[in-house]
């Protein structure tokens, strides 16, 4: 039986946020299967969390000459991945990106249509040049006339695997989403669904979890039949829940002491499992910060306040802070001033 403690100092070593780690920038996104990137800035903060010496160069470089990636992958919802991981990656969710257009409110757009003919009359237009959304509905609406041109720059993006180019993305850059064929910005794409191997990597950077956790942190579905066969560790939680790991997965002591972090809005750790209480209260959960996208402060290895860059850092903390934890508060929350290049004091409120 593993406690919820036991739980949460599991995730946060595996996530590298227990102690900065020193592996490279590639090698840090690729263990964490991809990196939530809905909003540009985002992985550079959760980075500089994770990575002792992290500068935002370290990351941009790899962004602007394309060995990491900007791509719709978890969730039907933009990741960053390198290169070389979005050809292990892509295949495993290709399909369920595809079935995401069909909820979406785009998706009338297709009756009638077959999904691999708008599919295949995109890669033909983003062989001509990389273009934006708008640019690339309007010249499907010229295929298909008298369809929503919106709807159709959407399907596109959902129906063909793509990339978005720098320099959105890039640190201290800005610039609309434009879109590319992944196959020609990055090279042939995966032909294989190692569905298994997919798995396993995201326990060992995210278990031990149930398959639901799998489920919403990727978007797949159907997977009670796949994993419990998968011959794998099996703990039990405080509910007696059934949770999955890898066999050498790391469960540090409950007591280990978890550091100040400061996380970005829809970093993984709060949107990689069903069940969230390894990280973020039930209460602090239906304060809306996770959906509405708020960065969030960790003390004591939980949610604790949430945290916004405004001439200084101002951080708003849910319940009171010991002195310790105050202290160390204002001393990381000076380290991220630095790194953001954000003059100005930390300011905590409550």
């Amino acid at each position: 039986m593993i406690t919820l403690r036991g739980l949460n100092r599991a995730l946060l070593h595996r996530q590298l946020l227990l102690e900065r780690s020193e592996l490279p920038v590639p090698d840090a996104v690729e263990h964490l299967v991809g990196m939530q990137a809905q909003e540009p800035p985002s992985p550079y903060y959760g980075l500089w969390s994770r990575l002792r010496d992290f500068t935002p160069d370290a990351l941009g470089e790899l962004v602007s000459d394309g060995r990491v990636v900007r791509a719709p992958l978890h969730r039907a919802t933009i990741h960053l991945v390198t290169a070389a991981d979005h050809a292990r990656v892509e295949p495993v969710l290709r399909a369920m990106v595809r079935r995401r257009f069909t909820s979406s409110p785009f998706r009338a757009v297709l009756t009638g249509l077959d999904p691999d003919d708008v599919a295949c009359e995109s890669a033909r237009l983003l062989a001509e040049r990389p273009r934006t959304r708008p640019e690339l509905g309007r010249a499907l609406a010229e295929r298909w006339p008298g369809l929503d041109a919106e709807s159709l720059g959407h399907a596109a993006t959902y129906l063909l695997p793509v990339v978005q180019l720098p320099p959105r993305g890039v640190w201290g850059r800005s610039g609309r989403a434009v879109w590319a064929d992944a196959a020609q910005r990055i090279g042939a794409l995966g032909d294989q669904e190692d569905l298994t191997g997919f798995v396993r990597r995201y326990l060992a950077a995210f278990g031990p979890a149930t398959v639901k956790d799998v489920q919403l942190w990727s978007g797949l579905t159907r997977l009670k039949d796949v994993v419990p066969d998968m011959g794998l560790r099996v703990l039990t939680d405080e509910a007696g829940r059934e949770l999955y790991d890898v066999p050498d997965g790391p469960l540090p002591d409950p007591d280990t002491p978890a550091p100040v972090r400061f996380l970005p809005e829809f970093d993984n750790v709060l949107l990689g499992h069903d069940d969230r209480t390894r990280v973020i209260s039930e209460e602090d959960y239906r304060r809306g910060i996770v959906i509405g996208g708020k960065p969030t402060l960790l003390v004591d290895g939980f949610v604790h306040g949430t945290w916004k860059l405004a001439q200084g850092l101002d951080v708003q903390v849910f319940r009171p802070l010991t002195d310790v934890q105050r202290a160390d508060v204002l001393a990381e929350g000076t380290r991220l001033l630095a790194f953001a290049g954000v003059e100005g004091d930390v300011r905590i409120t409550s």
